[in-house]
């Protein structure tokens, strides 16, 4: 934790021993000035403690993979990320970097631009942004579910491929993560609660999940499925620590309950 990082107080690491910052984290970048708002910010709004920070590289690519189950807790992971020593960029619609002043904020943060399709292109564009992480030595945070679980329970559900696929392509370690506390401040298409301020939330960091047995073979369909489910059950297993419960036996498929990608009922 470098002594500049502004408002120390928001965020408790365990262990204490102090990480240093990576050398991307040192450079001065578009980061600082967002980090000295954002994180005094979330520092009055909530107080988050974090598990497991060795787990996260300090240097080299990595991608990432956080539980999903409040519009806020994408605030909670960037803080984190941010206070364990490296850059917070996020995966996101391709069509956000089109929007005029939030493209360019997009680009000039380094966020990486997804596509929804499964095209020839999408996947030729996955292996050139891993390849990318790769060469610059950066991390993503990809939300493998792809949007707010539908869970009642808000356990995480069955993952998209997005995440594994980009590690896959690069060699890239896929780091699993679990936040749970932040639907006390903002519950699923809730209402936003500010008071009383410092609400806890915790985040678990876990070791890299063990994707060798999948790197040789070929990226297909029935092997990224296969892949993202090892990676959705080591996020179950984190969020089941930090909630003192055992995951589900099986995870939520929206498809099986006639949900739509936003959750509502198929007509």
């Amino acid at each position: 934790m470098s002594s500049a990082d502004p408002v120390d107080e928001s965020t408790t690491v365990a262990p204490r021993p102090r990480r240093r910052a990576s050398a991307e984290k040192r450079r001065p970048s578009v980061f600082w000035p967002l980090a000295a708002i954002v994180v005094p910010l979330a520092g009055f709004i909530t107080k988050i403690e974090i598990e497991g920070a060795e787990n996260l590289p300090i240097e080299g690519p990595y991608v990432l993979a956080p539980n999903h189950y409040s519009e806020f807790d994408p605030i909670i992971v960037a803080v984190a990320t941010w206070r364990m020593g490296r850059a917070p960029r996020f995966m996101a619609k391709e069509s956000l970097f089109r929007v005029p002043v939030l493209g360019a904020a997009l680009r000039a943060t380094g966020m990486v631009p997804v596509a929804r399709s499964a095209s020839a292109s999408s996947a030729k564009q996955t292996i050139t942004q891993s390849a990318d992480l790769v060469a610059h030595g950066r991390g993503v945070i990809v939300y493998p579910e792809g949007t707010l679980t539908r869970d009642p329970d808000l356990w995480p559900m069955c993952g998209k491929t997005g995440a594994v696929r980009l590690a896959l392509a690069g060699g890239i370690p896929v780091i699993p993560m679990a936040t749970w506390g932040v639907q006390q401040i903002l519950p699923r298409y809730g209402k936003l609660s500010l008071w009383p301020p410092r609400k806890r939330v915790r985040v678990k960091v876990g070791p890299a999940v063990d994707l060798d047995a999948y790197r040789a073979l070929p990226h297909g369909n029935a092997n990224l499925t296969a892949s993202t489910d090892i990676v959705m059950a080591a996020i179950s297993g984190l969020l089941g620590d930090l909630r003192q419960e055992q995951p589900p036996a099986e995870r939520w498929d929206p498809a099986v309950h006639g949900q739509s990608e936003t959750g509502r009922l198929e007509s």
